[in-house]
């Protein structure tokens, strides 16, 4: 693994984590909030969150990205970066949160349909910024 694809999983783990606080943190929290299923306990509040592993989790989100995207899709400019990130966190998200709504009652089918849909987004966004990365310097 060489630096650029560090330094991309790098910028794409920060980019996760920033759009994370954005979506869940502050502009939908309240959505979610009321779409949980009847699963009760299961959301920390912020002074009880594991912030290593939340932060660790979005670096390996980037490092996906990144390794996905120097050794086997060749991508290297933000707008194939974001094509194929938001296939990438859809159908992620989709095999997650349909498998989840299937077996737990963590969450209600909307707010699986929607986090899906948000992760799409999140995907195009992370996708773009380590396709970006990957391609810095190569252009003449």
């Amino acid at each position: 693994m060489n630096t650029k694809v560090l330094l991309a999983a790098l910028a794409g783990g920060v980019t996760c984590f920033l759009l994370g606080w954005l979506f869940y943190g502050f502009l939908l929290m309240d959505f979610f909030a009321s779409n949980q299923g009847s699963a009760t306990g299961v959301m920390k509040d912020e002074a009880s969150m594991g912030w290593i592993p939340l932060i660790l989790g979005n670096l390996a989100t980037g490092l996906l990205f990144a390794m996905i995207y120097s050794r086997w899709a060749n991508i290297s400019t933000f707008r194939t970066g974001a094509i194929g990130g938001s296939w990438v966190g859809l159908l992620m998200a989709l095999g997650y949160n349909l498998s989840m709504l299937g077996t737990s009652n963590i969450m209600n089918a909307t707010a699986a349909l929607v986090d899906s849909a948000l992760w799409a987004v999140i995907g195009a966004l992370v996708g773009g910024v380590v396709g970006w990365t990957l391609g810095y310097g190569n252009r003449t």
